[in-house]
């Protein structure tokens, strides 16, 4: 981390959270087939879902709809509103139940704070649903701003949550590194100008986050530290 800041720490790390803090799919995966089941459909297990996560929940509930990652046609038009419906009760009684932090997650939140470096939370989960969650992993005290994808009219790749943290923090975007694990997140840093770190581990729609070219890439958070 410091290399890409002249040897220095940065003045503000912002961390994306599912894919990146927690591992969240076995939650969403529950929640994604309750809705289908309600809906007469078949399972899609794991390994499907975490394709489709990283870019809020209404398109997650599209895609499990469609049975793929454009979740458009007529047929999700129609279904949305009721498979929405049962994909947000189903998900405020999973959520949290059996996410974990991913490995190194704690020590690297612990040492910036140590360190007294100022650290926020930038998600395209719904902000309810951010809140339960970083409650549950016990890491909400951690963070002194948190965005999710519903407090501001747009969500990552916009930049616009990490101008929000930028301004609202009063730190310079030059001298503020955003975590994360999706293009979502490299597109947002690279538009808000920060600087951008990637873990190699999480949900970037089945593609090699290497792909998305971070200023730097690791294979555990500690790699950070």
């Amino acid at each position: 981390m410091r290399r890409l800041f002249g040897g220095a720490l940065p003045q503000l790390v912002m961390f994306d959270l599912d894919g990146t803090l927690v591992d969240s799919v076995p939650d969403l995966t529950q929640a994604v087939e309750r809705m289908l089941l309600a809906l007469g459909r078949a399972p899609v297990g794991d390994a499907q879902v975490r394709r489709w996560v990283g870019n809020g929940t209404d398109r997650l509930v599209r895609r499990a709809l469609a049975g793929d990652m454009l979740g458009e046609g007529g047929q999700v038009d129609a279904l949305y509103p009721q498979g929405r419906a049962l994909f947000m009760e189903a998900y405020r009684d999973s959520n949290g139940c059996h996410s974990r932090l991913y490995p190194g997650a704690r020590e690297l939140l612990d040492y910036l704070a140590a360190q007294s470096v100022p650290q926020a939370l930038v998600t395209n989960k719904p902000e309810a649903f951010t809140e339960v969650l970083l409650q549950k992993m016990g890491i909400a005290r951690y963070f002194v701003q948190v965005i999710g994808g519903d407090t501001l009219p747009t969500r990552k790749p916009d930049p616009a949550p990490l101008r929000t943290v930028l301004e609202r923090l009063g730190v310079e975007p030059q001298q503020a590194l955003m975590v994360g694990d999706s293009r979502n997140d490299v597109q947002a840093a690279r538009a808000a100008g920060c600087a951008v770190a990637c873990v190699s581990y999480g949900y970037n729609h089945g593609e090699p986050i290497s792909a998305s070219a971070p200023d730097l890439l690791v294979n555990a958070l500690t790699q950070l530290l």
